[in-house]
Parts: C-alpha cells; sequence; structure tokens
C-alpha cells in the first residue's frame, strides 16, 4: 500500500572545529547526509523499505595508517614522549584489516554492528630518546613495539525518511577501543641503567556517538551508501573525539550477494586520566576497502 507522506522539518548544522584533516573530513560526511535529504524530499512519497531486511558483510579494508602515543607516569617529573609509532618505532603505516559488519532493519528502526583489528608488530634502533611510562630507552638502543587495536562499534538507527529507492536517518551509538601498546628493550629507570624492560599500556574505552546513515538505490542491482559517526566528549577517565566517515557503493551479482567498494576515513583521538600515569592516543586510518556482502 502506497502512502502519501507530507512533512516539514528544520535541521540545525553542527560546526565543531577540527585540525585540518579532521574537519574537512566532516564537512564532506555532512554534505554527503545533506544531499540525501535532499534527494529523498524530491523523490515520491511512499511508505516502502529496500529490498533486503538483514545483511552481513565482509570487507578488507586498506587503510594507511598514522598513530602517535604518549604515557606518563604521574610519579615521575618528566613527561612522556609524544611517539610517533610509523616513524620511531618503524610498525606497518599500511596493512590489510580484515572486518565484519551486520545489520537489520525493523520499520524505520535500523539496527548495525562492526568490528575490525588492526595487530602491528616492529623492532628499531631508536633516533631518539622517547620515554613511555616511567621509563626512557636511549638513541640507538634496540627496541621492539607493538600496537593492538580491536575496534567495535553498535548502533541503533531511526530511518526518518524511506522510500523503496532511498533511506535517510540518525543514530545513536557506541564505539569501543580496545588499545594495547608495548615497548621492549634496552633502558633507564629513574636515571639507572637496566638491560631490557618492557612496559605495557591497556585501554579500553567505550564511548558514546551521534550520527547519520543514507542508502540510495540509483539503480535495481546499484547501490550507494554512506554514513558519519561523530563523538566529542569526557565520560570518567576518559576524553574522546571521533570522527568516522564511510561511503561505498554495492553491484547485486546475484539476488542476495553483492559485491562493493567503499572509503573509510577514521580520526579517533583519546586522553585517558588514570589514578597512576595518564596518556593520548592519536589514531587516525583512511582508504579503500573490498565488500563481500549477503542480505535476505
Amino acid at each position: 500500500m502506497e502512502q502519501e507522506c507530507r512533512a516539514s522539518r528544520r535541521t540545525q548544522g553542527w560546526h565543531h572545529q577540527f585540525e585540518a584533516n579532521g574537519g574537512a573530513s566532516f564537512r564532506v560526511a555532512y554534505g554527503l547526509g545533506a544531499l540525501a535529504l535532499a534527494l529523498a524530499w524530491q523523490a515520491p512519497a511512499r511508505a516502502q523499505t529496500l529490498d533486503d531486511n538483514y545483511w552481513i558483510n565482509v570487507q578488507a579494508f586498506y587503510p594507511r595508517v598514522d598513530t602517535q602515543v604518549r604515557v606518563t607516569a604521574k610519579t615521575e617529573t618528566q613527561i612522556g614522549t609524544n611517539i610517533d609509532l610509523e616513524k620511531d618505532l618503524d610498525l606497518d603505516r599500511e596493512n590489510v584489516v580484515p572486518a565484519v559488519s551486520i545489520g537489520s532493519r525493523f520499520g524505520h528502526v535500523v539496527v548495525g554492528a562492526d568490528y575490525f583489528r588492526l595487530k602491528r608488530s616492529g623492532e628499531v634502533g631508536l633516533q631518539r630518546d622517547i620515554t613511555f611510562d616511567d621509563t626512557t630507552y636511549p638513541a640507538e638502543a634496540s627496541v621492539r613495539s607493538g600496537f593492538n587495536s580491536n575496534i567495535y562499534r553498535l548502533t541503533v538507527g531511526y530511518a526518518f525518511i524511506q522510500k523503496p529507492d532511498l533511506e535517510v536517518g540518525g543514530a545513536i551509538g557506541l564505539h569501543a577501543t580496545n588499545f594495547r601498546i608495548s615497548i621492549s628493550g634496552e633502558a633507564s629507570v629513574g636515571g639507572s641503567s637496566i638491560d631490557a624492560t618492557t612496559r605495557v599500556k591497556k585501554v579500553f574505552a567505550p564511548l558514546p556517538t551521534v550520527g547519520l546513515f543514507a542508502t540510495w538505490k540509483i539503480a535495481p542491482r546499484l547501490e550507494a551508501a554512506g554514513r558519519v559517526d561523530y563523538l566529542s566528549l569526557k565520560v570518567g577517565d576518559y576524553d574522546g573525539k571521533l570522527v568516522n566517515v564511510q561511503a561505498g557503493v554495492n553491484y547485486r551479482v546475484f539476488d542476495h550477494v553483492s559485491l562493493g567498494i567503499a572509503y573509510r576515513y577514521v580520526d579517533y583521538r583519546l586522553g585517558v586520566d588514570k589514578e597512576y600515569w595518564d596518556g593520548r592516543v592519536r589514531y587516525k586510518l583512511n582508504g579503500p576497502a573490498l565488500i563481500l556482502q549477503g542480505s535476505f
């Protein structure tokens, strides 16, 4: 049954000042949402959903990674070094990252979950002194390091525009990241040299997000989709800022199987203030992904 819907809404933009790359990416994502809204306003109003209500996709994500870390022990007067993990510790800047995403639609309610993991390690002779936690690793020392991260995202959205060829909505969600950072090698602690030591820090930071999403059926077998999630909030021991942007196209090769390509940008900044230490993590990933999706 077709129903005509008449609605009048006002939207108020969000204006946040990011550093150069983060701000530009948010403005691009906001423009994508505004374009989808404009298209929805011009389309015939029919209360129907897109073809499938359940889907799962696996991705081969190939991002360029930039990571900066600082850890300072509160028992020390010396501030920890701002460490560029790719430059200072020779961790891989590019890597293939497997990712999985599932989702379902219950009328106007859209639920989704994502997971991906990045695991890197390296060994290098240091070009400068670095201080991590209460430990100083001197220039020319050989150190081993690792940076592992597990990223989980859960969202619940409401499609306030829903048509046979277009869906646009807003979402709230939870973005949780589990970091593990380690450095091992010859070092000095409190001014005293030791043969070798390992320092490890683990952080699990669950933070809420708000976002927009849109899916547009360009042709019977071709769909374009995009979303943006945003966060700037202090919760307990954590002070976080997040921009997550993804846009791509899928082509349905069989009735319930699609192939696609996408581009993803993640800018994640986390401040940590624990009882015995504090620190910051700046984590940026951006790059293409190949997608295999099943839906029904």
